[in-house]
């Protein structure tokens, strides 16, 4: 009994310093007091009182978990499991399978195994499907089934998985896997090097130098710095990779915070690797937080080019605080601004509509600022390019086939129907499109638009309210329209697509690397950005050089 009661209690006394750490710095301290309190109280009746057997750990994370989402997507609250995951994030480093792996429903799903780590090295391939982790049934499993494949290193773990309809086995020897900020970096031409930074890890800067270093050996006299998808990372480390391009104590970010030890100035700390090598930077919708700063940053300074789309527009740091029981904390702390004083955060989670999504900055609404040479940029909803392309904004239709997974489960079929490329690289034709819609068709993939979505929802609605039947007819005619609608996008965005298709395809073959020397030769920005590069009197007139 005294066992209980302790467990009972334990957790409302966590939370309770909890809470008080996080407000601690409000001037209402009484208030506080009270609402914890009160909240004591309160989870302690309900442990003490609930009809059924409640588990107070589960309810305190999902509590927890609760409050923190109605402030920003970015503060979070990190669980002992949790944990494991987020320090992997920050150092790229940790013992596992080599896979990259996504659940939904009650599939585990593997999304892209990397060359020669242990998923690979046991024949597991993109989109086998696990069911089965040593005696452990995955349907059965409702927690984070990735734990099950972490451990110590030679440990063997036995799977069993789903591949095209066929059970399979196989064992597992874990081994260290290091997941590289530059996963592949080389030459584009006798000139240009290509340098592809994946995310802000505690090794970016150090991967970077020796990238850009090797290049310049190579003879590379003009470099590519590819920032597309990546969502970002550690603030220090992109502090570091701007130092490689700018001189010693330049300001390349500044934080500001209602709270007086947040607001900092970072400046660079060392001696930089070339001030003066063209430098062209790709982003898009999905380059985030480091990213930003990393190319914010170096367009305010007029020190490169950015081409691409208009970035995701995070504009806000967070810090990690150790919790009591091995628990984290990951918290804003502060808005970051470049050189020029912007701050390019294009969610206002301070405003929220009456459905509590957090507001968007409107256009009209940005401000305008100075970059070192003059240049005009603007704040509020991430970078924008000096030089836009078309080609690395998706159609929505597009998006929602990447969401789906449209087109990463008509590669799995495609591979397996023909094995035998190798090193070859895939032709889509048109034929090949046209299975690919009929694939569409017959595995009954919906694109989940924003318009299917409601629709969908109305006509739930309708059977609620027993008043479907009268609107049959009409939601079928609509259905039907939106359908046709769908595949008239489906035609209307096919070179996109196709290119997504072939995309794919590569790393099935060829795995990351593949992909990367695919680019070299054939990305379209990627080739924009070496013609700027290449053509000095407009890179020069760009930076007003």
């Amino acid at each position: 009994m005294v066992a209980f009661f302790k467990k009972k209690f334990i957790i409302p006394i966590v939370a309770a310093a909890f809470l008080f750490v996080g407000t601690s710095f409000k001037d209402d301290f009484f208030e506080i007091a009270k609402q914890i309190e009160i909240f004591t109280t309160l989870f302690k009746a309900v442990n003490t009182n609930y009809v059924d057997e409640t588990n107070p750990g589960d309810l305190m994370d999902k509590a927890i978990k609760s409050m923190l989402a109605s402030l920003d997507p970015y503060t979070v609250y990190f669980n002992e499991q949790d944990v494991l995951n987020f320090k992997i994030n920050n150092t790229g480093e940790y013992t596992g399978i080599g896979a990259l792996i996504t659940r939904k429903a009650d599939r585990l799903i593997i999304k892209e195994q990397y060359k020669d780590y242990p998923a690979d090295k046991a024949g597991l391939k993109a989109g086998d499907e696990i069911i089965q982790i040593g005696d452990v049934l995955i349907a059965d499993f409702k927690d984070d089934a990735s734990q099950l494949l972490k451990g110590a290193k030679n440990t063997k773990i036995a799977i069993k998985y789903l591949r095209q309809g066929k059970t399979n086995t196989t064992d597992i020897v874990l081994d260290e896997v290091d997941i590289k900020s530059v996963p592949f970096f080389g030459m584009i031409d006798a000139k240009t090097g290509y340098i592809v930074l994946a995310h802000f890890s505690r090794k970016a800067s150090a991967e970077t130098q020796a990238a850009l270093e090797q290049l310049k050996r190579d003879g590379a006299t003009q470099i590519v710095l590819d920032l597309r998808g990546n969502p970002g990372g550690l603030l220090n480390e992109a502090v570091n990779i701007c130092n490689l391009f700018v001189p010693k104590n330049e300001v390349i970010v500044t934080t500001k915070s209602r709270i007086e030890k947040h607001n900092n100035t970072y400046k660079t700390t060392k001696e930089p690797i070339d001030t003066q090598i063209p430098l062209a930077i790709l982003v898009n919708g999905r380059s985030a937080s480091a990213s930003e700063i990393v190319s914010g940053a170096l367009q305010d300074l007029d020190r490169a080019v950015v081409l691409g789309s208009r970035s995701f527009g995070k504009g806000l740091v967070q810090r990690s605080v150790d919790l009591t029981y091995g628990t984290q904390l990951k918290v804003t702390i502060s808005r970051y601004y470049t050189p020029s004083g912007r701050c390019i955060q294009a969610l206002d989670y301070a405003h929220k509509d009456k459905n509590g999504v957090a507001t968007k900055t409107d256009s009209k609404n940005f401000n305008a600022f100075k970059t070192r040479k003059g240049r005009t940029v603007y704040d509020g909803g991430g970078v924008m390019p000096d030089i836009e392309l078309d080609e690395t904004k998706l159609s929505a239709i597009t998006n929602a086939l990447l969401k789906n997974d449209g087109i990463f489960d008509y590669a799995t079929s495609y591979y397996y129907k023909n094995p035998n490329l190798g090193t070859q690289i895939p032709t889509i034709t048109d034929a090949d499109y046209n299975s690919f819609k009929q694939f569409l068709k017959t595995n009954k993939i919906t694109f989940d638009t924003e318009t299917e979505v409601a629709l969908k929802n109305t006509l739930a609605a309708a059977k609620k309210e027993k008043i479907d039947e009268t609107i049959t007819s009409e939601y079928q005619q609509l259905l039907n329209a939106l359908e046709k609608s769908e595949t008239t996008l489906l035609d209307k965005n096919q070179k996109e697509i196709k290119n997504l298709i072939l995309e794919e395809l590569i790393k099935r073959y060829q795995y990351q690397e593949g992909l990367y020397q695919y680019y070299l030769k054939n990305n379209s920005e990627i080739k924009k950005a070496v013609g700027v590069l290449n053509n000095q009197t407009e890179y020069k007139s760009i930076l007003k050089m």
